[in-house]
């Protein structure tokens, strides 16, 4: 009678490694055909990223040539220079104004000043020639102290100061709360 008792678990357990070998196999199949289909995926994503990658090459090249198009052209047609007039800025801003100081612009400080005058922008024209995403991206580059500066009217304030329209920079900057509308 023993013999029965020891022969029922080795057949269970001979039955059991059997179908774990088979089960494995199987899903060892399985696998070979997973990795294929994940490399397969990953040499498309690799393709399509130097595809995008030749793209973008190309865009920054049209971007540059036009850019220095646009800046050629605007070079050009940019008047030399409008004669400043101290006087007539401070009878209508009530205080003394250096030319092309950017701080009288609504929203600019010292600091803001320095930050883009580090950028390149050194005057009124300068300014008021800079898109507001340039200026935000300067503002930005400075830290979180400036990024929360809004910059959209300082290039219009700035081309009133350049063009000498003191009044109506005034004006304006009465209806301004820290350069913005």
């Amino acid at each position: 009678m023993n013999i029965p008792c020891i022969l029922i678990p080795v057949l269970v357990g001979l039955i059991c490694g059997i179908l774990g070998y088979l089960l494995g196999k199987m899903n060892s199949k399985n696998d070979d055909s997973l990795a294929l289909s994940l490399q397969a995926d990953l040499d498309a994503c690799k393709a399509n990223t130097k595809n995008l990658n030749a793209r973008i090459s190309t865009l920054e090249a049209d971007l540059a040539a036009k850019s220095k198009i646009t800046t050629q052209s605007f070079t050009a047609a940019a008047p030399s220079s409008i004669a400043f007039d101290s006087a007539g800025a401070a009878n209508y801003l009530g205080k003394k104004i250096k030319e092309n100081d950017l701080k009288i612009v609504e929203g600019i400080g010292p600091k803001i000043e320095a930050l883009l005058n580090n950028a390149g922008i050194n005057s009124w024209y300068d300014l008021a020639e800079a898109s507001t995403e340039k200026l935000q991206s300067i503002l930005d580059a400075g830290g979180e102290n400036y990024a929360i500066h809004n910059p959209s009217t300082w290039p219009k304030q700035a081309l009133l100061a350049y063009q000498g329209k003191w009044q109506e920079l005034k004006d304006w900057q009465q209806n301004l709360l820290g350069g913005k509308e």
